[in-house]
């Protein structure tokens, strides 16, 4: 049996890298008992598969894994609430459901996340007319270093969404007190290859720094719309559905 489970990493626990995370996971599913499926092999391995990599810093509404279990035995319902006392402060599993093994991974499936992105470097105003210059432009390029070299890519078609949300406090370390920038609600799309939040800030101009960044959603595409990647009915709002873009 296939479970996907949805979990936070906010606070402290979001300068912990994708691989440490993936090492909590595991030591709390050895906490609980669960009847998890292991690799064959010299060297067996929990049979868990995580989506998206969220950049360091950066904390998450919305973070994904999948775990085989040996059992169907269980009552799904009932797995948040073992796992997240098992899990650190900030990993909070908040749903649970069961997926079709016949299902494409994670990482296949994600076609697109919503992020809240601290913009430092501009006045409000400015940034709302770099976002519009992005959206009527044709293409976008930027430079980006891809297994050790610098590639030029046109990023354009992956900035699905975005607007100037409202005000930043410009409270990121790093900043001084007279910081000026503004929060963006975008959507950036992950396929063929992702466009991290600080790249849509590079897009926009050079003069951004990127401060506190969230996940808000993941996305896939199911018969013409978007939602997240549990099954319709598994969760609450509001992250079960979204209106495709």
């Amino acid at each position: 049996m296939r479970v996907r489970f949805r979990f936070t990493k906010i606070g402290k626990v979001r300068w912990t890298s994708h691989r440490d995370v993936a090492r909590m996971w595991e030591r709390a599913l050895r906490r609980t008992g669960l009847p998890v499926v292991y690799s064959s092999g010299f060297s067996p391995r929990p049979k868990v598969s995580f989506g998206l990599a969220l950049p360091t810093g950066a904390d998450s509404l919305a973070e994904y894994l999948d775990v085989e279990l040996a059992t169907d035995a269980l009552d799904i319902v009932t797995l948040p609430d073992r796992l997240s006392p098992a899990l650190p402060v900030g990993l909070d599993v908040t749903a649970a459901a069961v997926v079709d093994d016949r299902s494409g991974s994670l990482q296949e499936q994600v076609t697109s996340c919503s992020w809240e992105v601290e913009a430092v470097g501009a006045p409000a105003d400015e940034l709302a007319r770099l976002v519009e210059r992005a959206l009527i432009a044709e293409h976008l390029v930027i430079t980006r270093t891809r297994k050790g070299a610098e590639v030029t890519d046109d990023v354009r078609a992956n900035i699905i969404s975005a607007v100037v949300a409202g005000p930043s406090a410009c409270v990121a370390e790093g900043f001084d007190s007279h910081a000026i920038g503004a929060v963006l609600a975008c959507e950036l799309g992950t396929q063929p290859r992702g466009l991290r939040p600080v790249e849509f800030l590079r897009a926009l101009g050079p003069q951004l720094s990127e401060g506190h960044v969230r996940r808000l959603h993941q996305w896939i595409e199911c018969d013409g719309a978007r939602r997240e990647p549990l099954p319709a009915g598994a969760t609450d709002a509001p992250h079960a559905v979204g209106r495709a873009s």
